[in-house]
């Protein structure tokens, strides 16, 4: 990679949401937010930028969701994305596409994608057994099979991951397995599906990777590099679905392209859109300035159409591409599009993959099965004209190098101690000291002195600062430096007092002010890429048409003899009570979890005796146990059978500390099939009671008895 290179332009995606629901803050500051100011940012600066957006509309998660509710996954997809399209907007994310992936254009890019790479002999073919519902005849994916998790004993686990521990799984992995469409138990069956052989591009990702993006956020990096040191597998592009892109090929009906193959192409076809969108309006526009051109002065030479190519925002070289993602992404944007990418051969490769971490929300977890979020559309309508509170609260504390957590008590603290106290005082001050001593108009600067100077010279530099924490995507950083000019604005002012020399020096007065009102016009500026709301605001109190990004760090940007607008408050006071009924929303939502957490599982399908039998249960003694590197559910137990000495690997960490339980009596089933478990070839089950809270506690005999007894 080719460092500092200038580039002509800027193509910036971010994450597709899935369109099952609709987007809460956790997406907001790991995405949206960040993704939002860098664009802003360049288009200040002038530079030809296109923001790309838009809603994943397939894959499971759809057809569960539709399901659920009973409707169409198209149903389903229109509800969310008008939601989530409409939340952006009045959010501010300024997409200039914000598209979605059920388009007839996608699904023809998509298609002819799979083609090309098709065509090039760049996917193998693989018959697996895959899961398969008898009764509703259909192969399960991962998300429609549920059973109980080997790790920790959850009987609720997905066929792709325990929530409960956090393991990730296959779905032939789950212990008792059911189908979630049927409840019965799934049967294996063949199917045939086409796979891009990631270990074929690993020595070039490796290169590229490894060696040419060290500049890459360290987070990016060591997520990519794990997944290279343990090497990679081929990896599925169909399905067995019929809520998808079809896979282009005779030979695959009712298959569909897999959602994590088709949902980065979302990106190249929103292009297409935008472009085709963009040259339809140019058309119009240049057929109207020709007719209007010849009723005023006759036949005259048509005038050129400015039409744009969307392959330049793809295929030049001389164009950065750029996603934001979350930490949950980053092997399909950094591995595997860019594998697909490759293996296609005229694309750009993305520069930069600035992924965040994940936010908590009140230290738990953001979980939309369990509603516990702030969802983006209710606070638009909780917090009306807010929106840059948030984006404030979302930036200051972005999940940028690790997981963050947002409260409301640290919300209303920013913006009542930062917002109100620092930026909004600051601007408010100047403006009502302008209009009492100089009836609201701009003065003009006598002389300067060396604090005036020093000041200006401040000003000037900010800028920079701002700049080049932005283009390294620390955006926490630059918002910072931007609110520090906000506070050397108010130490100017009351260094300088100029309430109280007025009556003595009014000259002197007229210089504080007009540096101060030009540390408000530099401030609509700066904030604009994160405050791009409240910059609005000032620019109209301050009279001001917008500026870019080359006028910052300017003393001269207001004219002296401009009239200011009548002095408005930035930002306002929000009280406890507001807070209090956030915080009690989120508690009644805790609460209903739990009391629907707590009603008891219900009993089992009956087993015939023959069944019980086959189980081999006996009394056991732990004696050595240690925590699983790397893991934090999971102990490595040996414990004395009665009939030998096993390793069992058991999901019981969170409950026991391993040094506490030696000499632990427990129940073991002995004669379960061994599974090998973060590379431990674990040799059985202990037995654990769960109540419905979800803690666990050993099952052992009540009396002392030899290891070895029989459980009957």
């Amino acid at each position: 990679m080719e460092q500092n290179k200038k580039y002509k332009r800027f193509t910036v995606t971010s994450a597709l949401p899935y369109a099952n629901g609709p987007v809460h803050i956790g997406h907001l500051a790991g995405v949206y937010v960040p993704a939002d100011i860098y664009v802003r940012y360049l288009r200040s600066k002038g530079e030809d930028v296109l923001f790309i957006g838009g809603s994943d509309e397939h894959g499971v998660p759809i057809t569960i969701k539709a399901k659920q509710e009973g409707v169409t996954p198209q149903q389903i997809v229109d509800k969310y994305h008008g939601i989530i399209k409409q939340s952006f907007k009045e959010f501010g994310i300024s997409f200039d596409i914000y598209s979605r992936t059920s388009n007839k254009i996608h699904h023809e890019t998509a298609a002819e994608f799979f083609t090309t790479l098709y065509n090039k002999g760049e996917f193998i073919v693989k018959t697996t057994e895959q899961l398969y519902d008898e009764e509703n005849k259909q192969f399960l994916a991962d998300r429609y099979i549920t059973g109980t998790c080997p790790f920790c004993n959850n009987e609720k686990a997905y066929g792709d991951q325990c929530e409960k521990c956090g393991t990730s799984l296959n779905a032939t992995d789950l212990i008792n397995p059911k189908s979630v469409l049927s409840g019965n138990v799934p049967v294996m069956k063949e199917t045939k599906h086409w796979f891009l052989p990631l270990d074929k591009y690993e020595p070039w990702l490796k290169q590229w990777i490894l060696e040419e993006h060290r500049e890459w956020k360290t987070n990016v990096y060591g997520q990519c590099k794990s997944w290279l040191d343990q090497g990679l597998q081929p990896r599925a592009v169909t399905r067995d679905l019929d809520w998808g892109v079809k896979v282009p090929l005779e030979e695959a009906a009712g298959k569909v392209l897999y959602v994590w193959f088709d949902a980065p192409i979302g990106y190249i076809s929103a292009t297409k859109e935008w472009a085709e969108d963009k040259n339809k309006k140019s058309m119009v526009n240049s057929q109207m300035s020709i007719v209007n051109s010849q009723q005023s002065v006759g036949d005259s030479e048509p005038q050129s159409t400015n039409l744009v190519d969307w392959k330049t925002y793809w295929k030049d070289p001389e164009t950065k591409l750029v996603h934001f993602i979350g930490k949950d992404n980053i092997v399909f944007h950094c591995i595997v599009f860019p594998a697909m990418l490759h293996a296609e051969g005229s694309y750009i490769l993305p520069d930069n993959v600035p992924a965040n971490e994940f936010l908590n929300l009140e230290s738990d977890k953001i979980s939309t099965s369990r509603n516990w979020a702030v969802w983006l559309h209710e606070y638009l309508l909780e917090f009306p004209n807010k929106q840059d509170v948030l984006r404030y609260v979302l930036c200051s504390n972005a999940p940028e190098t690790k997981d963050n957590d947002f409260t409301w008590k640290d919300f209303q603290l920013k913006n009542n101690s930062e917002l109100v106290a620092i930026l909004g005082n600051f601007v408010n001050r100047v403006m009502v000291l302008t209009h009492k001593y100089f009836n609201g108009l701009v003065p003009e600067i006598t002389t300067l002195n060396e604090q005036d100077k020093e000041v200006m010279k401040a000003i000037s530099e900010f800028p920079k600062r701002i700049s080049d924490s932005i283009e390294l995507y620390r955006f926490r950083e630059a918002l910072a430096e931007m609110m520090n000019l906000a506070r050397a604005g108010n130490k100017y002012l009351a260094e300088s007092e100029p309430w109280k020399i007025f009556n003595t020096d009014p000259e002197r007065v007229k210089t504080i002010l007009n540096i101060s009102l030009q540390i408000c016009a530099n401030l609509t500026i700066v904030m604009e890429p994160f405050l791009p709301f409240t910059a609005t605001k000032l620019l109209g109190l301050l009279n001001m048409g917008a500026l870019i990004w080359a006028d910052a760090g300017k003393s001269d940007l207001l004219k002296p003899g401009t009239q200011l607008g009548t002095p408005e408050f930035l930002f306002t006071k929000i009280e406890d009570d507001v807070i209090a009924k956030q915080v009690q929303k989120l508690m009644d939502t805790k609460l209903a979890n739990e009391e629907k957490e707590l009603h008891v599982t219900p009993a089992k399908p009956d087993i015939s005796y023959d069944d019980f039998t086959k189980m081999d249960i006996r009394t056991g003694i732990i004696m050595t146990a240690e925590k699983v590197a790397k893991t934090q559910k999971l102990l490595k137990l040996t414990i004395d059978t009665g009939i030998d000495k096993r390793t069992v690997v058991s999901g019981i960490a969170e409950f026991y500390d391993p040094e506490k339980i030696i000499g632990q009596k427990v129940a073991i089933l002995v004669n379960l099939e061994p599974r090998t478990i973060k590379g431990i070839k674990s040799q059985g089950m202990i037995l654990m009671a769960e109540n419905p809270k979800g803690t666990l506690v050993f099952v052992m005999p009540s009396k002392d008895i030899e290891a070895g007894s029989l459980i009957k």
